[in-house]
């Protein structure tokens, strides 16, 4: 989620991400850690940051490297200016420009409700002509050897120019018909692959080519859920499993309405259980989330649960990298930010970024340890 903002990338002011209705990220509720008042029951290990923080972004592709993750599906909003919008396309640019150093692959969720939030708003008179710009511009990534194609077996390999570029909607919520599905996508310059939440494929029609599981209970429980989605046949189609944390959302507290439902994180158990039935499940899998704090599914590292969720992801892929990987990445952020300004450092801290994104750690290691005070 590429939403976050502090005062610095936000004309003085925290984004809402980070405040919801009623939270004040300038109150410091614990003086001895200077850990802030966020809208979020978990606490981010580096503290709340700007999604377009280069040190942050460092930090997040070596973290999601080191896990074994092949890449990211950005949530994004579009290319209006209503609400937020054109600070999100800011930070989305500034997260795919960080991704080949570290190897990373990347596709789009595009959030099809901004365009109803943008007609509401009347900042636009045309949804579908909207779409098709907002289409454009997702379409200009799709040459890049490093966006998400899916081929006949699913994720085609990075760098191939088989299969169909990958493209995603959290939805669909507003474009619920097949035609307007026919039109958006003619934008594109080549066929996609359209995958939409599980369940609702119908309302693209043949212009989807499958669905994703996503996060979700009632009075069945989430495993429930999973269970019913991966045993149905999905004809001719892509079916991408889920795994996740748990489900903790702030709305309540935070003053954006009722609490949608609660699971328990059980540490790391629900993650582990999650991942493992739906690597079993077959097919490509999306994390949820990297950073959704206000709904509690993050992957990032906490206060709460600190590398844990990424070693559950690690270990299960059978990743082979060393333990105190993590911890390396921690360090570098820590020393950008230690030496902020001091362009010396800056340079010889590029160079460590450099070493750990070829897994070169310990030669990193000594070029950070130089640093430390």
């Amino acid at each position: 989620m590429p939403w976050f903002e502090t005062p610095a990338t936000n004309q003085g002011r925290w984004g809402i991400h980070w405040t919801m209705a009623n939270r004040d990220p300038d109150t410091i509720v614990d003086v001895a850690t200077g850990r802030r008042e966020i809208a979020a029951h978990a606490y981010p290990l580096i503290g709340p940051y700007a999604s377009s923080d280069p040190d942050v972004l460092e930090y997040q592709v070596l973290l999601m490297k080191f896990a074994g993750i092949d890449g990211v599906l950005v949530d994004w909003y579009g290319t209006s200016s209503h609400a937020d919008y054109p600070l999100i396309g800011r930070n989305v640019e500034a997260l795919l420009a960080r991704l080949p150093a570290a190897g990373l692959q990347f596709a789009f969720v595009y959030e099809d409700q901004s365009v109803r939030h943008a007609l509401q708003a009347g900042v636009i008179v045309d949804g579908v002509a909207q779409a098709r710009a907002d289409l454009r511009f997702m379409a200009s990534f799709f040459g890049s050897p490093h966006y998400v194609r899916l081929g006949a077996g699913g994720v085609a390999s990075a760098g191939s120019a088989a299969g169909r570029p990958l493209l995603m909607t959290f939805g669909p919520q507003h474009f619920q018909t097949p035609g307007e599905w026919s039109t958006i996508l003619a934008e594109s310059p080549e066929p996609l692959a359209l995958l939409t939440l599980w369940y609702e494929s119908g309302e693209a029609g043949s212009a989807a080519a499958g669905e994703y599981a996503w996060i979700y209970q009632d009075a069945r429980p989430y495993s429930a859920h999973l269970a019913d989605f991966y045993a149905r046949p999905l004809a001719d189609g892509t079916r991408m499993g889920v795994a996740f944390p748990g489900f903790q959302d702030f709305y309540r507290e935070g003053g954006w309405g009722d609490t949608l439902f609660h699971i328990d994180h059980r540490d790391t158990a629900t993650l582990q259980e999650s991942l493992t039935t739906a690597l079993a499940a077959g097919g490509p899998v999306q994390l949820a989330t990297w950073n959704d704090y206000g709904e509690g599914t993050m992957l990032e590292p906490t206060v709460e649960f600190g590398h844990r969720p990424l070693q559950v992801v690690q270990h299960t892929l059978g990743v082979d990298v060393p333990a105190h990987a993590f911890d390396l990445v921690q360090k570098l952020h820590r020393l950008r930010k230690r030496h902020a300004g001091d362009a010396v450092a800056q340079a010889q801290l590029d160079v460590a970024f450099g070493l750990l994104a070829s897994l070169r750690f310990a030669d990193a290691a000594l070029a950070l340890a130089a640093w430390e005070p």
